[in-house]
C-alpha cells in the first residue's frame, strides 16, 4: 500500500471526450492506484461537463482513500484544438465547445494545479513514456474513438505546431466522392464542418452512422437485437456482432480500417516515424478485426522505402494511455 501521509505526492490523469470521463490517480513513478469513470453528457453544456470532471476526480481520489489536498497536480486531455499554455479549449467539435477556459474553471473546482492538453497529445505522452520508454526519436500515435486524433513525437519531444493544434489527423480529407460499395455512401459531413474527413469516415461515431443508414435502407444487422437505440451501443458491440457473423458490421468496420490505413500511410510518407501506435476505444475493442487491415493498407499505400523498418502496432496501454499521459503532464508541470 502506498504511503498515505498528508503531503502532495499524487498525480491525477483525466481523459475525456464526447462519451466518457475517465480519471486515474498515480504515484510519481506512474503507478495507478485507482480509477473512476462517469459519462460526459456533453449536451448539458461546458459548465456541467466541468462539474462532472471534478466529480470524477473526487471519486477517483476517494477510491484510493486519499484527500484532494494530497494531489500535486492534474493533467487533463480535451478533444479538439487546445491552447496548452492558457488551458483553453479553442474548439471541441464533439463537445460543442468554443473558447472554454478549462484550466481556470477546473482549478476553481479542485484547488490544485491543472494542466491541459489535446487528448491525443496527452495519450501519446502516456504511450511514449510508459510503453515506448521514451526511446524512439520519431513516433506517431493515432487514437480512434468517438473521434480520431493523433499525437506526434518529433526529435523526442511532443510536437504541437505553430498554433498548438498539430495532430488533428481526424480532419484529413480522404473522400470527395462516393465510396465504391454496395452500400451507397454520401460523403459525410464532419463535426468540424468539412466533408469527407477521416473522423467522419472511420471513427466509432462514423461506423455507427453508416450502419444506421444501411439499416434504414433495409439491410440487416444483429446490432438491432442488442439495443433499439444505436447511441447506446459501444465498440465492444461491434466486435460481438462480427464474431457472430454479422456481414454488414464486418464490412463497415473493414472499410473504416482501410481508411485508417490510408491515413497512416499518408502520415508515414510525410513524417517517417520509427513507430506508429494505434489506440483508443475502437482499436482496443477491435484490434484483431482491424489491425491486420490497417497494417496491410498502410504498407500498400506507403511510398517505397518509407515503411522500411517502421513498426505499426496497437497500444498495450489501451484505455489507460490517456490517464497515464495526464499523470505525465501533471508530473512535468509541477517539477
Amino acid at each position: 500500500m502506498a504511503d498515505r501521509a498528508d503531503h502532495r505526492d499524487y498525480l491525477i490523469g483525466v481523459d475525456f471526450g464526447g462519451t466518457k470521463i475517465y480519471t486515474g490517480v498515480f504515484t510519481a513513478n506512474l503507478t495507478c492506484l485507482g480509477r473512476a469513470r462517469v459519462s460526459t453528457k456533453a449536451s448539458r453544456g461546458a459548465a456541467a461537463v466541468i462539474e462532472r470532471i471534478a466529480r470524477c476526480v473526487h471519486e477517483a481520489v476517494d477510491e484510493c482513500d486519499l484527500k484532494i489536498s494530497q494531489v500535486k497536480g492534474a493533467g487533463i486531455g480535451a478533444p479538439g484544438a487546445v491552447d496548452a499554455e492558457s488551458g483553453v479549449v479553442i474548439f471541441g467539435p464533439n463537445l460543442g465547445w468554443e473558447n472554454v477556459p478549462l484550466k481556470k474553471e477546473l482549478e476553481k473546482h479542485l484547488g490544485v494545479p491543472v494542466f491541459v492538453e489535446n487528448d491525443c497529445n496527452m495519450a501519446m505522452l502516456g504511450v511514449y513514456e510508459a510503453e515506448l520508454e521514451a526511446k524512439p526519436r520519431h513516433a506517431l500515435g493515432m487514437f480512434v474513438g468517438t473521434g480520431i486524433g493523433a499525437g506526434l513525437i518529433i526529435n523526442g519531444e511532443l510536437y504541437s505546431g505553430f498554433n498548438h493544434t498539430a495532430g488533428e489527423v481526424g480532419h484529413i480529407v480522404l473522400e470527395s466522392g462516393r465510396l465504391p460499395s454496395p452500400t451507397p455512401l454520401n460523403v459525410p459531413r464532419c463535426g468540424c464542418g468539412n466533408l469527407g474527413c477521416l473522423e467522419a469516415l472511420a471513427s466509432r461515431t462514423a461506423i455507427f452512422n453508416r450502419i444506421r443508414a444501411a439499416v434504414h435502407e433495409g439491410q440487416q444487422t444483429m446490432l438491432t437485437l442488442f439495443a433499439k437505440d444505436f447511441d447506446k451501443l459501444r465498440s465492444k458491440d461491434l466486435r460481438k456482432a462480427i464474431r457472430r457473423g454479422d456481414k454488414l458490421v464486418q464490412k463497415v468496420v473493414q472499410e473504416a480500417a482501410q481508411y485508417i490505413g490510408i491515413a497512416v500511410a499518408s502520415l508515414m510518407n510525410v513524417l517517417n516515424p520509427e513507430v506508429v501506435v494505434l489506440g483508443g476505444g475502437v482499436i482496443e475493442a477491435l484490434e484483431e478485426e482491424m489491425m491486420p487491415t490497417i497494417t496491410e493498407t498502410a504498407l500498400d499505400y506507403a511510398m517505397p522505402g518509407t515503411a522500411k523498418g517502421v513498426q505499426i502496432r496497437a497500444s498495450k496501454l489501451a484505455d489507460e494511455a490517456g490517464i497515464t499521459g495526464g499523470a505525465v503532464l501533471a508530473l512535468r508541470g509541477t517539477k
